[in-house]
């Protein structure tokens, strides 16, 4: 019995954040699409004897980090959108807006000039079946929503298409021996945040050296913090400490990193660092695990360790107006409390 892994893509870099109807349309993956194809390839890289991708960069963008060599097939391609292909939809909406208003209430009204369904299917499962020929094991395919859900649903006949959805950056598990056998829907990659799969993470979200360094230097002080906290009796986790402080600048890219930051972690199903990253700016009222973070993150500047005096000193002299210098009081004022409420846990100074 050989498995399938069929994966819809990660998300990709939609311009300025408008979705557009992509069909064959070509769009790279975005920052969150790159997390995601990452995610992927730590859940499954290990599982799969080849991979296998649609032609279109989104698709082979996430292929590849499954397998350095990956088996390109046209038949994989998603559906063609005709008229709409490369449009957005608000676009689409203002142009035809009785056909979008209708296909709002049924998905399965073909669009203007649209590559018809049982066409998109037929290769779609050639190339299915040229995968499996060409290759021994388990394999990974990497296309796109339509046509994964047709070739979904020409084994589930009687399932609706939304319970044939996939996520981005998501997986259906399907057995093959002479015949396919539908299992698991819509899988969400959720490997442990181990100190190896932060660092994955980092890597694909595109940050610099410096951003990298600085992170990796927050986690290791943020480690300490908890060794002194539990030396005095107070428990943490650390895992959860030291995967939270290695990607709590993840976003830092992006505007409102933490928030955003947040946003990409509980979109790939990690609450809980979702939870301390989006706190990591705030008061000492901030549970233990985000206090810990929160502390070693102010004190370190760049990837060398300060004091908070000297932290906040340097920042200081950035403050351009008096709005700017009160905000900047009202932040120390909250890390001075956090480092008191640090110290006071373990018992003795270990942040100054």
């Amino acid at each position: 019995m050989r498995k399938i892994y069929l994966i819809r893509h990660g998300r990709p870099d939609f311009p300025e954040g408008e979705h557009i109807c992509l069909g064959n349309s070509e769009l790279p993956l975005g920052q969150l699409g790159r997390l995601q194809a990452c995610l992927l390839g730590l859940e499954l890289g290990d599982r799969v004897s080849a991979v296998f991708s649609s032609p279109l960069s989104r698709a082979r963008e996430t292929a590849l980090s499954l397998s350095p060599e990956i088996h390109v097939l046209p038949g994989l391609a998603e559906q063609y959108a005709g008229d709409w292909d490369g449009l957005s939809f608000e676009l689409i909406r203002r142009q035809w807006p009785e056909l979008y208003m209708a296909r709002g209430r049924d998905r399965e009204l073909p669009m203007p000039g649209a590559e018809e369904a049982g066409a998109a299917l037929e290769r779609f499962t050639a190339a299915v079946v040229e995968a499996l020929s060409s290759s021994d094991g388990d394999i990974a395919i990497v296309a796109h929503r339509s046509v994964n859900r047709l070739f979904l649903g020409s084994l589930a006949p009687d399932m609706s298409p939304d319970a044939l959805y996939q996520s981005y950056g998501t997986w259906s598990e399907l057995e093959f021996d002479r015949t396919f056998r539908l299992g698991s829907l819509n899988l969400l990659p959720r490997p442990s945040l181990d100190h190896r799969a932060c660092l994955a993470l980092l890597k694909a979200a595109g940050l610099p050296e410096e951003v990298k360094g600085h992170c990796k230097a927050v986690a290791e002080l943020a480690l300490e913090i908890a060794v002194e906290l539990e030396s005095a009796g107070v428990q943490s986790n650390r895992q959860l400490i030291e995967s939270a402080a290695l990607l709590h600048d993840i976003a830092r890219l992006g505007p409102g990193h933490a928030e955003l930051g947040a946003r990409w972690l509980e979109t790939l199903g990690y609450p809980a660092q979702a939870g301390i990253i989006r706190l990591h700016h705030e008061s000492p009222e901030v549970p233990l695990e985000a206090a810990v973070v929160s502390i070693a993150d102010k004190c370190i500047s760049g990837t060398r360790r300060v004091g908070l005096e000297e932290r906040f000193d340097l920042s200081l002299s950035k403050c351009r107006d008096e709005q700017a210098r009160q905000a900047h009081a009202r932040r120390r004022a909250a890390a001075e409390a956090l480092r008191d409420r640090i110290n006071s846990l373990c018992g003795k100074e270990v942040i100054q």
